[in-house]
């Protein structure tokens, strides 16, 4: 009787990669993860027909402390300013007041690292350049 081979009756081999770990995450399923893109989201919702809220996220992508962000921006605008977790688990900055086009010439000038050409407004669920 004649058994043909297969891939358990040859030696296997494992492949080893510890010479040097990806930079890209890969997840479940054979999935990759993409690096995050270093940008800043301006948002505003507006609560209870005339109270606005204004949220930034994205700042700490450029290694700013969110906490020392909110204190300035509290001061600067005279309002208050919190560090809260958004809906997908990443900190963000919630300031009081409708401040959407005040808050990119502060960031801007207080946050040199951090260009014009990287603020993005969302507007009508459209993302739309602040430059």
């Amino acid at each position: 009787m004649w058994v043909s081979p297969t891939k358990f009756q040859f030696p296997i081999q494992w492949e080893t990669s510890s010479s040097k770990p990806e930079e890209v995450k890969r997840l479940p399923g054979g999935k990759i993860k993409k690096k995050e893109k270093q940008e800043v989201v301006i948002e505003k919702v507006v609560r209870n027909k005339r109270k606005c809220i204004t949220i930034v996220k994205g700042l700490e992508l450029f290694g700013i402390k969110l906490s020392d962000a909110s204190k300035k921006l509290g001061k600067k605008f005279a309002t208050g300013a919190s560090v809260v977790k958004g809906p997908t688990d990443k900190e963000q900055i919630d300031v009081q007041g409708d401040i959407a086009y005040d808050i990119v010439e502060f960031i801007t000038e207080t946050w040199p690292d951090v260009p014009e050409t990287a603020i993005y407004f969302i507007e009508d669920r459209k993302r739309v350049a602040a430059a």
